[in-house]
């Protein structure tokens, strides 16, 4: 009898190396795609029919990256094209991380639906969006009424869809949380089979105990545990690395589920205002503003930013550079010590302290900091149970100075860490950017080549994929992602956005 001719695929990729997400070593042959999903994969037939064919020779075929740490809010209405994620390589972005999501993800949700992103959308649900609900930015721990408000709401958004519960603890009000309130919420994400993906509440000096702290929250509201970007900040923690990893690897072989992500950089970036002590900014601006006005408040915050800065071995504000101000946007790119001598103050650590001041009190200036080290962001690649994560909004081009990880995260590790360095190798690579984070966040059907699964492919060239973003010139796309295909529609062609908004909200296993 002869056989069957297979049903027509709408795009089929030949000829390329696939890496199937597994970590498995490549494998030459080709990927058949109908109607949004994969349908064969491997060396079909000569005349297998198709509309559209893609010629991956020598190319690398692999799924979609999926990117667990962002935050797009906002910036998908400016931006639905998404062009920074998919020149990346990412059809699928997490948001609502660090405590701050949309108060509403049902309506939240139903918004992206309409927008028609050009990426998948998952969302996880911010504790300190649901602790300002309740409490505002109240310094005091909840009642027992507000607990059980805060449950409700939590409870709200995981049956919206959410995956999990993210805090965000160096910030206002995730910093004024304690751990019982905290496995209180993280309990209800618990039963609707969410995580807890975390912020800590340190990432310097004290990162071991914070490390501990999430441990803890993890297994007293019994779910599992996902390290938002780690890292060691301050010189005088470098080279703790290994310990660190050590904890989370031995919290694992006792049989939790913990996991991290990290973005291939040296420097960080979040709001000025992080720098500030937590009591001066408990009740909102108004309260702000009010405490720095009265002139020994603002001696003594003055005085704890030098400290602070101090504390780094450092004698001047250099290492931190404007990325957002918009009242001034001559200051984007420059340094807080070069923006204190732009006011012709004088050069010493208490004026900048003073024009930090400042900045917070018109902005809650975006920032980009420089603190780590090269060695340590290597050590951390190296883990296995590490996905990459960009940590950054949907760009816009050409504003701001943002961080480069907006831009190039992805390429970064596929064409610096590993065709260049070897830190790991190009198999590994994709399992971070696919199947790891895919488990880790339940996305059942994405993260693998495999018949069955939803058509997000990426074919990129390894011999020249590489990220352009840089510190001082962020707008740049990363090149070598040839073909990128967002629910079987093909949305980047030759290196070039289509314009196909084909992305979908991806729900949480709690969604009713």
């Amino acid at each position: 009898m002869a056989a069957q001719t297979p049903a027509r695929a709408d795009i089929l990729i030949r000829n390329g190396r696939l890496y199937d997400g597994t970590g498995n070593t490549w494998t030459l042959g080709d990927v058949a795609v109908r109607a949004g999903r994969i349908v064969a994969v491997g060396r079909l037939p000569a005349g297998y029919p198709a509309d559209t064919v893609l010629d991956a020779h020598g190319l690398a075929v692999a799924p979609g990256f999926i990117d667990v740490h962002t935050h797009i809010e906002d910036d998908e209405v400016r931006q639905p094209t998404a062009d920074n994620f998919l020149l990346d390589g990412v059809t699928t972005v997490v948001t609502g991380n660090c405590g701050s999501s949309r108060p509403d993800l049902r309506r939240y949700f139903r918004q992206l639906d309409s927008l028609h992103l050009s990426v998948n959308v998952a969302s996880l649900v911010g504790q300190g969006t649901v602790r300002k609900a309740v409490m505002g930015r109240a310094r005091r721990p909840a009642t027992e009424a507000e607990l059980q408000r805060m449950e409700s709401l939590t409870d709200s958004a995981m049956r919206a869809g959410a995956v999990g519960l993210s805090s965000g603890l160096i910030y206002v009000p995730g910093t004024y949380t304690r751990p019982p309130e905290l496995v209180r919420l993280a309990r209800v994400a618990a039963r609707y089979h969410g995580l807890y993906a975390t912020h800590m509440r340190n990432e310097s000096d004290s990162v071991r105990q914070a490390i501990q702290e999430a441990l803890l929250i993890g297994r007293e509201a019994g779910l599992p545990v996902q390290i938002s970007h780690l890292k060691l900040g301050g010189q005088r923690n470098w080279g703790h690395a290994a310990e660190l990893l050590q904890l989370i690897e031995t919290a694992r072989q006792q049989g939790q589920p913990v996991t991290i992500d990290q973005y291939p950089y040296t420097a960080s970036s979040t709001s000025l205002s992080t720098l500030l002590p937590d009591d001066v900014q408990a009740d909102g601006r108004d309260s702000l503003r009010a405490r720095l006005a009265r002139p020994a408040t603002r001696r003594q915050v003055e005085q704890f930013l030098v400290q602070r800065l101090r504390s780094k071995g450092l004698r001047h504000f250099s290492y931190a550079v404007v990325a957002s101000f918009p009242p001034d946007t001559s200051y984007h790119g420059r340094s807080l010590e070069e923006i204190n001598r732009l006011r012709h103050r004088p050069h010493t650590a208490r004026a900048e302290a003073a024009t930090i001041l400042d900045l917070v009190l018109q902005y809650d200036t975006g920032m980009v900091f420089h603190g780590m080290s090269e060695p340590d962001v290597q050590t951390i690649m190296r883990y296995p149970q590490n996905m990459v994560a960009s940590d950054a909004s949907i760009r816009v081009w050409r504003e701001g100075a943002p961080h480069p990880r907006g831009y190039g995260s992805n390429a970064r590790v596929l064409g610096h860490y590993v065709r260049e360095l070897r830190v790991i190798t190009l198999e590994e690579a994709i399992r971070r950017m696919t199947s790891l984070p895919a488990q880790t966040f339940g996305f059942t059907s994405r993260g693998l080549l495999r018949p069955g699964f939803a058509a997000d492919i990426v074919v990129f060239d390894p011999a020249t994929v590489a990220d352009k973003s840089t510190f001082t010139q962020p707008h740049q796309y990363s090149v070598g992602m040839r073909y990128v295909l967002v629910n079987g529609r093909l949305t980047v062609r030759e290196g070039q956005h289509t314009g196909q908004r084909a992305g979908q909200v991806l729900y949480g296993p709690g969604k009713q």
